[in-house]
């Protein structure tokens, strides 16, 4: 008897550590939300879904504000080799608390899957291509969803 009561209060834990399914479509929503916003060149209102740091963006533009997000953006999607792309598919992949782990798919201008090739004079072997990304958005303390990644980078 104890053992069942042991095991069903193991199953309640569980459970109550499971990300409710409208949290997890929140958190997609953001996601496909932020970079459709980065595409279209909305920058102040992606930045308004972003939590993430901004100083690999700050250190490549020491010319603007740090303070100065949409510019960053800007910047960042259109000289920096951010590419703002949009989302072809998320794929929930897991939880870590209040952290949303999703591999994203991103469409190319023609809609095709974009496939981002080896760099810098490595080779497939060394450097093999890739069409999945991982991406976390977080919940905030205020219930908020923030994507804490910044877009793939091609330089």
């Amino acid at each position: 008897m104890k053992r069942i009561a042991f095991f069903l209060v193991i199953a309640t834990l569980l459970a109550a550590c499971a990300p409710a399914p409208a949290s997890e479509e929140t958190a997609a929503q953001t996601l496909v939300t932020f970079f459709d916003r980065l595409n279209q060149g909305q920058y102040a209102e992606a930045d308004s879904l972003y939590g993430g740091d901004y100083e690999t963006l700050t250190n490549w533009n020491p010319d603007l504000d740090s303070s100065d997000h949409a510019a960053l953006w800007e910047r960042g999607c259109l000289q920096n080799g951010l590419l703002c792309l949009t989302v072809q598919s998320a794929t929930f992949k897991g939880h870590h608390g209040d952290t949303y782990i999703f591999f994203v798919k991103f469409s190319t201008t023609d809609g095709s899957l974009f496939v981002r090739g080896p760099c810098c004079g490595a080779n497939e072997t060394e450097m093999p291509s890739e069409s999945r990304f991982e991406y976390r958005v977080a919940e905030t303390a205020a219930g908020q969803f923030k994507v804490m990644d910044m877009p793939v980078y091609v330089p």
